[in-house]
């Protein structure tokens, strides 16, 4: 048989293979896939106002809850324990760190009224016997290492709380390390000092470090001094959306050479490069320079310049990308470094959504989107879950105590 006569039988062969293969079944697939979004704000609401995440409620002035996490088939989600960095005084730590306290109280308590719906969960494998339930699994993560008030004993009181990450900084500068989007510039050329005791406590603890938000700089030393896999929580490609807080290639191969997973961040502005001209942007710059960066001076000032903020995206509403430009971030991390090293990190009640995902009830149309581009059934639970989980385990056995 010649070579050309071998080629096209074995194509003929391929194609009937292709033929008697059976389509992924999106729904199927998405109920089947054990499934997280490593990062949202809900727990903001519950300090803001009174917020029943058992009853559901109505986007886009709430994202998540139980009753839309079991429609969207959301079988865990990460609730950030979020403080706004401030300036630093004695006043301002000790502010962030009873908020932070007090975030998760108000976590418990919810809970605990909807103990029927939803459990804190606290090791990577706890997720399978809280699905198994019919429950949803509620992790915690700390968004901003600023109520650690350089007290290294404060990595290890807030995961006695459930706390399982920590994004290190914010959209300023901390103690820990530079942020990505500081218009100060570089403080300490990356980690400080204090920051390489939090990396090595995190690790001896087997807590996940999360990168997100911080310095290129800030990045490469945490590469550097962890022991342990790191990952991004909600962070996109920088390739497709020029943004500081997005991850550049050299970055997302250097992720994955030790063992990290980026997850993407459904935020409109990592998703596609913002309108600077758009009414939307405009009058949310302004509400920025009016709070002087989000540096509220008390709780009552806060819970106005979001009441402010949701009236602009009301009377101005943004523009807004789709599920398909998200995907095509998911679709550059898989060609650059394989399907291992990406997840979903949706910011909801932060600042996520997209124009055809508004909430979590909206998460089976990103496994349509998938299966449309030839993603098998395997690869999606990587998506969804897999590939965080198996990085989430690996955390805990480096675990030094």
């Amino acid at each position: 048989m010649s070579f050309k006569t071998l080629a096209i039988a074995t194509l003929g062969l391929c194609a009937l293979s292709a033929c008697q293969t059976k389509p992924v079944d999106a729904n199927a697939a998405h109920a089947r896939a054990i499934t997280i979004d490593t990062h949202c704000d809900t727990p903001m609401r519950f300090l803001r106002e009174p917020f029943d995440i058992g009853q559901k409620h109505e986007a886009p002035s709430s994202r998540v809850d139980l009753p839309r996490m079991k429609e969207g088939g959301l079988d865990a989600i990460f609730f950030a324990i979020f403080t706004s960095q401030r300036e630093r005084t004695d006043e301002n730590y000790a502010k962030a760190y009873q908020m932070a306290h007090d975030m998760i109280d108000s976590t418990e308590k919810a809970l605990t009224l909807n103990n029927e719906l939803a459990t804190l969960a606290l090791t990577a494998d706890d997720i399978y016997s809280i699905e198994k339930a019919g429950k949803r699994a509620i992790y915690l993560g700390m968004e901003n290492g600023f109520p650690l008030n350089k007290d290294i004993n404060r990595v290890e009181e807030f995961y006695n709380r459930g706390v399982r990450y920590i994004t290190l900084a914010h959209t300023q500068n901390n103690d820990i390390c530079d942020s990505s989007t500081d218009k100060k510039g570089a403080e300490h050329n990356g980690l400080s000092e204090y920051g390489i005791d939090v990396v090595k406590e995190m690790n001896r603890l087997g807590m996940l470090i999360d990168v997100s938000h911080i310095s290129d700089k800030a990045f490469y030393d945490v590469i550097d001094q962890s022991k342990a896999p790191v990952f991004a929580s909600h962070s996109s490609v920088r390739a497709l959306c020029d943004h500081p807080r997005n991850m550049d290639d050299k970055m997302i191969k250097t992720l994955a050479e030790h063992g990290g997973v980026i997850q993407i961040c459904i935020l409109g502005a990592y998703i596609e490069e913002e309108d600077t001209t758009s009414l939307n942007y405009v009058k949310k710059e302004e509400l920025r320079l009016k709070y002087n960066n989000w540096n509220f001076t008390s709780d009552e000032q806060r819970k106005q310049a979001w009441a402010d903020w949701r009236e602009i995206n009301k009377k101005y509403p943004a523009v807004l990308p789709d599920i398909a430009q998200a995907v095509d971030h998911i679709d550059h991390v898989v060609k650059l470094v394989g399907i291992d090293y990406v997840g979903i990190g949706s910011d909801f009640d932060g600042g996520g959504g997209l124009a055809d995902c508004k909430d979590v009830a909206d998460f089976p149309k990103i496994t349509e989107e998938l299966v449309r581009r030839g993603y098998s059934e395997e690869d999606i639970a990587k998506i969804w879950g897999g590939n965080f989980l198996r990085m989430f385990r690996q955390v805990e056995n480096k675990r030094l105590n």
